[in-house]
């Protein structure tokens, strides 16, 4: 698996247009910009989002192959260096605090910019460096989860928007009255460029507190104040399971049938209104999509059929029996007859069997495909490791050094025969065996399988 870290910069400026560097496209947030303007501002002027410094936060998130520990040591050698270069005030925060009453950047951001001189000179552990740069302030860096930037539209006034993010951010209104959603930051605010208010929210933790639920309940709050809800806006890229959660959720919703991957993101952006101010582009904002696992060429489950076919006939040992089993013709082919009956006039009846009938075909094809590159890399780690001498101590060695993937390679080295001939695998040749007897005349085959 390849390894992923995302970086996302924060800098405290929105507004001025001129202030940005080539290429950069301006978000529509107040006061935040997730690039790096050209020059040191003489100032930072107060703006709708809490600041306290130009580069105001800069976390590292685990997104694929890499443990939160290593995005602390990240987050820890960044601070390090932007304190000895820069000479500028720099805090840990999130998992890689050094205190406990850092972990949070409200807490960290507590007075703002304005406070930063009283604050700067040490108090117990003190942030890398000690000297307050005016044109600069300070900037917080850690490692968290990935967090969704989740802005909703409302027609309303930017005190009702602050209103409704009170009632539904776990902070609330303080200690005494707490909001509803878990894991979700709020507040309300007005954009003047686009004559609309906003509930800006950070999801902290998607998988607690969901996107469709923050947006199903701003709209159960602004229809009580009798506000309309004009669409909504991500900032920045989003996970992939984020929106597929909230297609799940509206196709249980309203009862209906959409299975392709495509078709159920179109359903999300139309539902939450995603589009509603600037165009919402699939392969630019979610990260899988933009970030692939594998380049094109490299994953067997890319391949055209002509592709894959070569690779299993190739002088190599994997691809074998195992991708080819995994590929899933028959559960694909249960979709097939599946999608072929669903929809059509004479077959009605069978609409809601046929709806509870295809996704699981389609899940087990889609899963089985996954493991048409898994079993070729497990098996391709078992040869690495057999070295010359094959036999069951280099089955051994696989098992306990190539992890999860280790298990799929040995599943069948306590067969006899299995770990024979330097590395070969006769179990290929069985599956061959049984390909063949397979094409024989009817009630022939069943004999000695």
């Amino acid at each position: 698996m390849s390894q992923l870290v995302e970086c996302v910069p924060n800098f405290s400026e929105g507004k001025n247009q001129e202030v940005r560097p080539r290429g950069a496209e301006p978000r529509g947030v107040p006061t935040r910009s997730h690039v790096w303007p050209p020059a040191r501002p003489r100032h930072l002027s107060a703006g709708e989002h809490p600041r306290m410094g130009a580069l105001d936060v800069c976390p590292f998130i685990p997104v694929r192959g890499v443990s939160m520990d290593q995005c602390v040591l990240c987050a820890q050698a960044f601070g390090q260096r932007l304190a000895e270069e820069l000479d500028v005030p720099v805090y840990l925060y999130g998992e890689a605090a050094r205190m406990d009453s850092r972990r949070t950047l409200p807490a960290i951001r507590a007075g703002e910019y304005e406070a930063l001189p009283k604050k700067v000179p040490p108090r117990g552990p003190a942030p890398l460096s000690c000297s307050f740069v005016p044109s600069w302030g300070a900037t917080a860096t850690g490692a968290r989860k990935f967090l969704i930037a989740f802005n909703i539209n409302l027609l309303s006034t930017k005190e009702q928007a602050h209103r409704i993010a009170l009632n539904l951010r776990e902070q609330g209104r303080g200690k005494d009255q707490p909001g509803r959603l878990k894991k979700v930051q709020g507040i309300g605010w007005y954009l003047d460029e686009k004559n609309l208010a906003q509930v800006s929210t950070n999801l902290l933790d998607f998988e607690v507190t969901a996107l469709h639920t923050v947006y199903e309940e701003t709209c159960r709050e602004a229809q009580e104040l009798s506000l309309p809800v004009v669409g909504s806006q991500l900032v920045g890229l989003v996970p992939l399971k984020a929106l597929l959660d909230a297609a799940a959720f509206y196709c249980e919703k309203e009862n209906l049938f959409v299975l392709e991957e495509e078709q159920r993101i179109r359903l999300v952006v139309s539902r939450l209104g995603l589009d509603s101010l600037c165009p919402f582009s699939p392969k630019e904002r979610i990260i899988e999509y933009l970030v692939p696992e594998r380049g094109p060429e490299r994953g067997l489950g890319s391949k055209s059929l002509r592709a894959f076919v070569g690779e299993v006939g190739a002088r190599s040992a994997a691809p074998g029996g195992g991708s080819v089993a995994a590929a899933a013709a028959g559960a694909a082919l249960g979709s097939m007859v599946g999608l072929m009956t669903y929809g059509r006039r004479q077959f009605q009846p069978l609409d809601a069997t046929m709806r509870r009938l295809i996704p699981p075909f389609r899940e087990a094809s889609a899963k089985l495909t996954r493991l048409v590159d898994a079993d070729a890399e497990a098996f391709a780690a078992y040869l690495a490791h057999s070295g010359p001498t094959g036999g069951a101590e280099a089955g051994s060695l696989c098992a306990a050094d190539a992890g999860g993937d280790g298990v799929l390679a040995m599943a069948g080295a306590g067969l006899p025969g299995v770990l024979a001939g330097g590395g070969q695998s006769p179990g290929d040749g069985r599956v061959w065996r049984i390909f063949q007897r397979a094409h024989q005349p009817e009630g022939h085959h069943r004999r000695g399988i």
